[in-house]
């Protein structure tokens, strides 16, 4: 990434995957396949001995890196991966693209790639949609 800052290329960071205690991956959105014709996955893993920081109601999501840090010794590792295609002969649709880098990456650490969508998981684990809860009684 620095070598690409400093030649002056525009580097997108697209930040996707999970927010749960589970090895799965969730279905990553097509539009950053969109961007580029090629993508440079990169894996990252937080792990967690004591305290998890992944919350699931929406008032409690800024506490989430104070869980982490409260961990004895937590941990980052970072996977940098080969690059994937996304345009030309053999990429396919940037749905297709997608999926593959979510295969990709779940290899990469470990996990299992599902269809569950960031939406679909909050509704199944929290009954809400993952959103900042708001008032609309103040929007009459």
């Amino acid at each position: 990434m620095a070598r690409l800052l400093d030649g002056g290329d525009l580097v997108v960071v697209c930040p996707e995957g999970t927010t749960c205690r589970e090895p799965y991956l969730l279905r990553f959105s097509p539009l950053f396949a969109e961007l580029a014709d090629e993508v440079n996955p990169v894996a990252v893993r937080a792990a967690a001995g004591m305290f998890y920081g992944t919350s699931t109601s929406p008032s409690a999501k800024c506490f989430d890196s104070v869980f982490f840090l409260m961990n004895p010794s937590p941990e980052y590792g970072v996977h940098f991966l080969e690059p994937v295609a996304t345009a030309g002969a053999g990429a396919g649709s940037s749905i297709e693209v997608a999926n593959r880098v979510q295969r990709v990456i779940a290899g990469a650490l470990g996990y299992e790639a599902t269809t569950l969508t960031r939406k679909a998981k909050y509704l199944l684990l929290a009954g809400n949609e993952g959103g900042v809860a708001t008032n609309r009684s103040n929007n009459k």
